[in-house]
Parts: structure tokens; C-alpha cells; sequence
């Protein structure tokens, strides 16, 4: 990775907006089918919000933790070019007033929360609480997990994440919740899973390799002193800003962060804590060394508070709703007579991704742009 002042060439075939994920697949693709890219992006980093930043020795996730976990071979190959990848296993616990339940929701849970022992007395609980025809997110979490589960852990937690009442949520937010009938902790079923060591940052460097990147670089002030920089734009910023938000915006959740260090080697004894009572403002406490298995005589924990977004925030999770998905409709069909702008990524395509889904969308990318297939 070169981090450039200005660009060395005056013609390059890929301008690439945006220093994440999608972008790194791209550049590292393009390079070495002998490609000239530029790198751009507003923050002070690469890595987008997988970054990561290292303090007192610990890895921080600054944008909420970060698992890696993934079905998909050729996904997990790929990155395992650029990182060697540890053993951990996503097993977050949520905490209910004085209640401590394990995620997801699985015989250690049940247990706890019912006195019961077996598969079936779980089941049986759960069939008796069941709420049939969902119409909204409550109904729909009734209708899978019951309503025990749903009061404890599930219902404070979203309306916290969402900002909204669950009765006012559509219930395809949550087509589904992790549920097993078995003592096992672990929340993802992926076949692979695990965390880079030395953190993303450096796996997106090597990914990156020798590609100019220009950091602290806004999209639009940019290309209005570089005009016809390159043949190709590679656009992984929000798609309605692209177009200066003239057909409206398009919305988000955004997400606050509270980085604190804590005189402690081990100060809440797992990496991810879930808070789900609404009256908590954080939904979760992130204890970033467990992440890497770190020894360190000190931690560094970080709230995470879910917040509104307004036109300038960072944009996190995009609200899919009946309104938002019409509209980026129509910025799509803009976004098709571009021409020589591709628009890719979360923000691109206004769209949810896990890393994983995002590789292999980039995967999809670097098949159209350069031929090359990665599967």
C-alpha cells in the first residue's frame, strides 16, 4: 500500500472511491492484471469499517467488532492470502437486569431461562408462545423464539438498534433468529470463522499491495480538479450522494462509539457483551483483546450506542423499508447511464453486506470489469 499526497500518474484506468473491503478486492485484482488504479477516500484510513487500530498492544475494532465467518470456500481461500486467520469463535452473552443468557439462543439459554433440560421441553416451551401470520417484527419474533425470548432478548435490543417501536418495524428485518436445540455457544453455522492476527488493517494493506491511495480525499471536490483521472470509476460511496441527493436521501442507523482503556487484564471476561434492555442507551460492550486471545496486563472496552443518522453522519445500516428501497430504486436507474461508474459496495448498492457476501460481490465485480473469475 502506497499512501500518496497527490497522484503520480496523470491518466489512470481505475479510480476507486472508498478504501474498504470491496475496494481492496478490486485494486488487488486490478494490479495484477496489469491495471493502473487510484485510490481515494474522505477518512484518515483504509480498511473502511473493518479498521483497526492498535492501542496498548490490542487490536481495536474502531467500527464495533468484526467477525469473520463464512460458507464459502473460495471466500475464506482468498483471504487467507493475506492474513493468517486465528480459532476464535463468535460466542457473544446478552445480560437481562441481573440475568446473564448465552447467544444464541440454545439449550444453555433455554435452560436458564426455563428450568428445563431437554430438546423437546424447550421446543414444547417455545410452540406454546408462538405467535402465528406475522405482520410486523414483534409478531414475527413471537411467531420464531416466543414470547420469554422475545421480552428478554430480543425486543430491547432492536428497538434500541432500529430507533423504532417493534410493533413499527417490518417483520423481514429479522426473516429469522439463530436458534439450536443443542448446548452450543457458538453463533455462527458457517464452516469458517475466525479473526486475521495482527489485525483487518494489515490484511487490507497486503491486499492494497503497492496501490496509490490518497486518504482524507472527498469524492466530489476530487474529480471536479482531476476530471477524466481514469477510463473506469469504481464507486463505493452512497449512491445518492453521487448524485448530490437530487431525487432525496436515502436513510441509515449510524452507530456512536465510547473507546475507553481499563486497569484490568480481563474486565468483563468475553469479547462481545449484549445489554438488551431499552433503558441501557448501548446495546453492547466490546472487550477487544478477547478477540485475539490477548495477555495484555490492561483492556480497552468500547461501548456501542446505536444513534440516528442525519445527511453527514456515517452511515451504517441501511433502512430497507417500503420508502427507502423505491427510492434507491430510482438512483439505480440513474446509476445505469453513468456510463464509465460502476457503483459497488454496501453504500454503492445500499445494501446490508457481512464481509464475506462483500468479497464475493466483489468477486462479482472484478468478473465484469476484468474477466477474471475468483470462484
Amino acid at each position: 500500500m502506497t499512501v500518496v499526497l497527490q497522484p503520480s500518474l496523470s491518466h489512470y484506468d481505475y479510480l476507486i472511491v472508498g478504501a474498504g473491503l470491496t475496494s481492496a478486492v478490486f485494486a488487488h485484482e486490478a494490479k495484477a492484471a496489469g491495471k493502473t488504479c487510484l485510490v481515494i477516500d474522505r477518512r484518515d484510513h483504509i480498511g473502511g469499517n473493518i479498521y483497526t487500530e492498535e492501542i496498548d498492544g490490542i487490536n481495536v475494532h474502531k467500527y464495533g467488532a468484526h467477525i469473520f465467518h463464512t460458507s464459502l470456500k473460495p471466500v475464506w481461500e482468498y483471504v487467507n492470502q493475506f492474513a493468517e486467520f486465528n480459532n476464535y469463535i463468535n460466542s457473544p452473552v446478552a445480560v437481562y437486569k441481573d440475568e446473564l443468557y448465552n447467544m444464541p439462543f440454545n439449550m444453555n439459554t433455554f435452560s436458564k431461562m426455563w428450568g428445563i433440560r431437554t430438546p423437546d421441553e424447550a421446543r414444547e416451551k417455545i410452540e406454546q408462545q408462538k405467535a402465528a401470520d406475522p405482520q410486523n417484527l414483534e409478531e414475527q419474533a413471537l411467531s420464531l423464539v416466543g414470547r420469554d425470548i422475545f421480552e428478554k432478548l430480543v425486543k430491547g435490543y432492536t428497538e434500541k438498534q432500529w430507533g423504532r417501536d417493534c410493533k413499527d418495524l417490518p417483520a423481514s428485518i429479522i426473516p429469522r433468529l439463530p436458534v439450536r436445540f443443542t448446548y452450543d455457544n457458538n453463533y455462527f453455522n458457517d464452516r469458517f470463522q475466525g479473526i486475521p492476527m495482527g489485525g483487518y488493517t494489515a490484511m487490507v494493506e497486503k491486499m492494497f499491495g503497492d496501490t496509490e491511495i490518497l486518504l482524507n480525499t472527498e469524492f466530489r471536490t476530487f474529480i471536479e480538479e482531476h476530471s477524466g483521472i481514469a477510463d473506469r470509476i469504481i464507486y463505493c460511496g452512497p449512491i445518492d450522494e453521487y448524485f448530490d441527493y437530487k431525487l432525496g436521501n436515502l436513510e441509515y442507523r449510524s452507530l456512536r462509539f465510547e473507546t475507553e482503556s481499563v486497569d484490568s487484564a480481563n474486565w468483563q471476561g468475553n469479547a462481545v457483551v449484549n445489554y438488551t434492555e431499552r433503558e441501557i442507551p448501548f446495546t453492547r460492550i466490546i472487550e477487544h483483546k478477547h478477540f485475539e486471545f490477548g495477555d495484555q496486563p490492561t483492556s480497552i472496552i468500547t461501548r456501542e450506542y446505536p444513534a440516528t443518522w442525519e445527511p453527514g453522519d456515517e452511515p451504517y445500516y441501511p433502512i430497507n423499508d417500503e420508502r427507502n428501497t423505491a427510492l434507491y430504486e430510482q438512483y439505480r436507474e440513474l446509476a445505469e447511464s453513468e456510463g464509465n461508474v460502476v457503483f459497488a459496495g454496501r453504500l454503492g448498492g445500499y445494501k446490508y453486506y457481512d464481509m464475506d457476501k462483500a468479497i464475493d460481490a466483489a468477486f462479482d465485480l472484478v468478473k465484469d470489469e476484468l474477466g477474471i473469475d475468483l470462484r
